[in-house]
């Protein structure tokens, strides 16, 4: 029965409509209260994959093997979400269990398990109580602790009672008056393909409509200005310089020893970096072992200024971990902006799971949202 909690928690939680965040409500009592540390652990993993499950198809597209390959990579992203919450369950009552489980939850959202800490239940604040901001937040952890004591039935019903509220009403977060997210549709037949001069001409022409239905500023997905050079920066300056817009596009930045996962600010005027990716994906970008992967930047710049305000970014990965959008919370934005690439996710839920992701933070703290990914 636990165990068969933890996959509802896990993939009702995790289907991709940002209200069903609030089911994973439940994993801290199926955690606290499972007869053994072994059940607790299978419990974790259970919650775990049931959340990832797009995971193994993902992987295999992206890294064109096996689905062999990506059901191993499945189970290897598990394993600190499991240890952590198999090493910290206890068997005594009291204020033991919500200590724990706090712990638990702390590190699964700060580096280094925060790294692969996926399916958080704390991302339901934004269901249970939009627009509360820091209050939601803390809202939200008390009830997470109260789970895993003998007054859970009642935490249980306040969550209830604030979902319903909540659903009864909800509406996604807008963009801003002015700002548009351009999704696009182009294919990459393997990794470390980067946008070519057609694919950014056929860019540039969507934000060339863009403008032309009153668009003031564009943002692109994950990856779409390619490779960043002296000669990407011509080609996107000279073609902007008879738009009035503003492009905030994603792009890569080679170095001796890696890459930065960017994103880069370009007008008819000139070209900025905005931002450097925190967390690239691990394994797939992110490689510390070796040279050659994107870097990670973890609590580099949290926001930036772009056309007037005050932007909270984050790309691809980040929109599923904890970290990066709390640090950029403390900031104080104006704007979530959410970018992605997609092409090796097939026919699953992950970029469904990372747009309600971004919606369900956008709406805790009642900011406006904007969203660009390639599918």
């Amino acid at each position: 029965m636990f165990v068969a909690g933890g996959v509802i928690t896990g993939a009702f939680g995790w289907s991709g409509h940002p209200l069903a965040f609030a089911v994973g409500i439940a994993f801290p009592a199926l955690w606290a209260f499972a007869p053994s540390r072994t059940v607790a652990g299978l419990v974790a993993l259970a919650h775990f994959l049931g959340a990832s499950r797009g995971l193994p198809v993902g992987a295999s597209i992206f890294f064109g093997a096996q689905l062999a390959i990506g059901l191993g990579l499945w189970l290897a992203a598990s394993l600190m979400f499991v240890a952590v919450h198999a090493a910290l369950w206890t068997s005594r009552g009291g204020w033991r269990r919500p200590v724990r489980y706090a712990t638990a939850a702390v590190l699964m959202s700060v580096p280094p398990f925060g790294i692969v800490g996926w399916a958080h239940p704390i991302t339901a604040a934004g269901v249970l109580f939009p627009g509360w901001a820091w209050f939601g937040l803390a809202a939200t952890a008390a009830l997470l602790l109260a789970m895993t004591t003998r007054i859970w039935p009642i935490a249980a019903g306040v969550a209830a009672l604030a979902f319903a509220w909540s659903a009864s009403s909800w509406t996604p977060p807008v963009e801003p008056e002015g700002w548009r997210g351009i999704d696009t549709r182009f294919r990459f037949e393997q990794p470390g393909q980067y946008a070519d001069y057609r694919q950014q001409v056929s860019t540039i022409r969507l934000v060339g409509a863009a403008a032309g239905d009153g668009a003031r500023v564009a943002i692109l997905p994950e990856s779409a200005v390619g490779l960043w050079s002296a000669t990407t920066e011509r080609l996107w300056t000279r073609e902007l310089s008879s738009l009035d817009i503003m492009v905030n596009g994603g792009a890569a930045i080679v170095d001796p020893v890696g890459y930065d996962n960017v994103m880069i600010g370009v007008s008819g005027k000139g070209a900025e970096i905005l931002y450097s990716e925190r967390m690239p994906v691990p394994v797939s970008m992110w490689q510390p072992w070796t040279t050659g992967g994107a870097h990670a930047r973890f609590f580099a710049n949290p926001v930036f200024e772009f056309a007037g305000l005050k932007v909270a970014p984050l790309i691809c990965y980040e929109q599923l971990i904890i970290w990066p959008v709390i640090q950029s919370m403390l900031h104080a934005p104006d704007v979530i902006v959410a970018t992605g690439n997609a092409w090796w996710t097939g026919n699953t839920n992950i970029v469904a799971i990372q747009r309600s992701s971004a919606q369900a933070w956008a709406s805790l703290f009642g900011l406006p949202l904007v969203m660009a990914f390639n599918e």
